[in-house]
């Protein structure tokens, strides 16, 4: 496919490294589906490559135009309007690794994203002390194992399948039963994104 006459042009080669791949999956997500923008660059951009698959799979495509020393011009075009639904993993075979401490079994990292979502798991026993949350609501899914959420009134009892609303500044402890607790967080995405050390507060 050659190149679009009124392709624009976007020319790395003079932009900063850290701003250089937001530039470019900005000038991206402007085209229109069936559009195509041409990167220039010093060096084959084999990184970015790699982050297209993992941000846009299935909704753009690369075409090395001229690959010479310190001149590369690479078409990427935008097959598709928005980015493709797809599958992140699976929860079933996250949760069924043992584990002796508390920790994030999987955390939602794509580089432009509206929501965060963690996978948090409990060893049997184990607990995250009281902590209040911050300033965004969270949505819990228990996906296996039991526990008891403490608040600033009577504790609650959860199990696999079990929703949990968490309003934002509320008060919460997270204690594991006997065959520990698995839970996944949803809430708005904030930055810098939030994790859970081991043993510690969940500050959302």
């Amino acid at each position: 496919m050659a190149a679009d006459s009124n392709a624009p042009v976007i020319d790395v080669r003079e932009i900063p490294k850290p701003q250089r791949h937001p530039k470019i999956f900005a000038l991206f997500d402007s085209l229109g589906a069936g559009e195509a923008l041409i990167l220039v660059n010093d060096h084959d951009p084999r990184h970015l490559h790699d982050e297209f698959d993992v941000e846009r799979p299935g909704s753009y495509s690369w075409e090395y135009l001229v690959r010479e020393k310190r001149d590369y011009r690479i078409r990427i075009g935008k097959t598709t309007s928005a980015a493709l639904p797809r599958k992140l993993g699976n929860t079933t075979d996250l949760t069924q690794a043992p584990t002796d401490a508390a920790d994030v079994a999987w955390k939602l990292e794509l580089r432009d994203r509206h929501l965060d979502s963690n996978l948090i798991r409990l060893a049997p026993n184990g607990k995250i002390d009281t902590h209040t949350g911050g300033e965004v609501d969270v949505l819990i899914h228990v996906l296996a194992g039991s526990g008891t959420v403490g608040t600033e009134g009577e504790a609650v009892e959860v199990g696999a399948g079990d929703l949990l609303w968490l309003p934002r500044y509320s008060q919460r402890s997270f204690t594991a039963g006997p065959d520990g607790l698995s839970y996944l967080t949803v809430h708005n995405h904030r930055e810098p994104s939030l994790t859970i050390e081991p043993f510690n507060a969940d500050r959302r």
